[in-house]
C-alpha cells in the first residue's frame, strides 16, 4: 500500500515542482514589473509547454491544474466577511446582483449570436462579472471536461486580465468625467473592474473613501462566486460525456468555500491568519494557472479567433454601462 502511494507521489513531484517554480518566477516578475502575476504565470507556463510532453512531468502538471486549483478557489472564502459585504446596503447589493446575472446572460446570448459555444459565453461572462481570472478558474474547475476547455480557460484569463488592466486606467477618468462623488465612484469601480488588485488600485487612486467603497463592492461580487459556480455545475452537468465522470452536484471545493466564508465571518480569526490563508490561496491559483499554461501553447490559443475578443469587450462594456446608468437609483 505504501509502495503504491509512494509511486503515485513520485509520479507527480516533477510536474508539481515545475509548476511551483513557474509560480515563484511569475510572482517575482509581478513584484518587480507591476504586471499581474497570473498573466506572467500563464505566459511562462506556455513558453515551457514542451515539458508537459515529458512523461515525468505529465501527471504532476495535471494534478496541479486540477487539485491545487480547487484548493486555491476554496481558500478564497477567507477574503469574504459577510458583515462587510452587507454594510453597503440592499440597494448596492441589488445593483451588483443585477450586474453579475445580466453580464453572464449577455455573455451566453452574445456567444450564440457570434457562433460560439454557450459554455464559453458563460465562462467569459462569469469572469467579467465576478472577479476576473479567479472566477474563470473557479468556473472552469466546476465544468465537466470538454474539447478546448483548457484553451478557452487560458484565453479567458488573458482577456479578462488585459481588460481589467485597461479598466484600472480608464475607469477613474470616466468617474471624473461624469462627476461621480467618492461613494459613487467607489461603487462604479468595485462593481465593474474585473480583478481585485485592479479594483484596489483604481479605487484608491481616486480617494481613500472611494477605495474603501470599491473594495467592499468588489467583495459583494466575489461573494457571488458560490451561487454562480453552482449554477454552472447544475446547468452543464448533463453535458459531461459518457466517458468522463460527471461532476458532483455540489463540488467539495465549493462546500469548503462556504465553510471558510462562515468561519471568517463568525469566528474571531487573527488578521495574520486570514492574510496568510489569502496569500496561500493566491499562490495556489498562480501555481494552477502556471500548470494550465504548461498544458497548452500559444498557437492553440490563437485559434480562437477574433469573435471571443468581441464577446469579452461587449460583456465589459455592458457591465460598465449598466452600473453607470443605475448609480443614480441608489443614491
Amino acid at each position: 500500500m505504501f509502495a503504491v502511494i509512494e509511486e503515485r507521489l513520485s509520479n507527480k513531484i516533477p510536474g508539481i515542482t515545475i509548476s511551483i517554480t513557474v509560480a515563484f518566477a511569475a510572482s517575482f516578475l509581478s513584484e518587480h514589473y507591476g504586471a499581474p502575476a497570473m498573466l506572467f504565470a500563464l505566459l511562462l507556463g506556455m513558453a515551457l509547454s514542451f515539458l508537459y510532453e515529458d512523461g515525468k512531468c505529465h501527471f504532476g502538471i495535471d494534478f496541479t491544474a486540477m487539485k491545487v486549483l480547487r484548493v486555491g478557489v476554496a481558500l478564497l472564502g477567507f477574503r469574504i466577511v459577510l458583515s462587510d459585504v452587507l454594510e453597503l446596503g440592499w440597494q448596492t447589493l441589488s445593483l451588483v446582483f443585477a450586474g453579475v446575472v445580466s453580464t453572464i446572460l449577455v455573455g451566453v446570448l452574445a456567444a450564440k449570436v457570434l457562433g460560439l459555444p454557450r459554455r464559453f459565453g458563460g465562462l467569459t461572462g462569469g469572469a467579467v462579472a465576478i472577479c476576473g481570472a479567479s472566477a474563470a478558474l473557479a468556473i472552469s474547475a466546476a465544468l465537466p471536461d470538454a474539447k478546448h476547455k483548457e484553451r478557452d480557460t487560458i484565453f479567458t484569463v488573458i482577456g479578462v486580465t488585459a481588460l481589467s488592466t485597461m479598466a484600472m486606467i480608464v475607469y477613474p477618468l470616466i468617474a471624473a468625467f461624469f462627476h461621480l462623488n467618492d461613494t459613487e465612484a467607489g461603487i462604479f469601480i468595485g462593481g465593474t473592474i474585473h480583478d481585485v488588485a485592479q479594483v484596489v488600485g483604481a479605487g484608491y487612486s481616486i480617494s481613500e473613501e472611494a477605495g474603501n467603497h470599491a473594495t467592499l463592492t468588489k467583495l459583494m461580487r466575489v461573494a457571488m462566486l458560490l451561487p454562480v459556480v453552482l449554477m454552472f455545475v447544475l446547468t452543464f452537468r448533463k453535458d459531461a460525456n459518457t466517458l468522463s465522470k460527471k461532476p458532483p452536484v455540489l463540488p467539495g471545493f465549493l462546500v469548503a468555500f462556504v465553510v471558510f466564508v462562515l468561519i471568517n465571518s463568525f469566528a474571531s480569526l487573527p488578521a495574520l491568519a486570514t492574510e496568510s490563508l489569502t496569500s496561500i490561496s493566491r499562490f495556489c491559483l498562480i501555481t494552477a494557472i502556471a500548470a494550465i499554461g504548461l498544458k497548452s501553447n500559444l498557437k492553440k490559443v490563437a485559434e480562437v479567433g477574433f469573435r471571443p475578443v468581441v464577446l469579452m469587450v461587449l460583456e465589459t462594456v455592458w457591465l460598465a454601462a449598466l452600473i453607470l446608468v443605475c448609480l443614480p437609483l441608489i443614491g
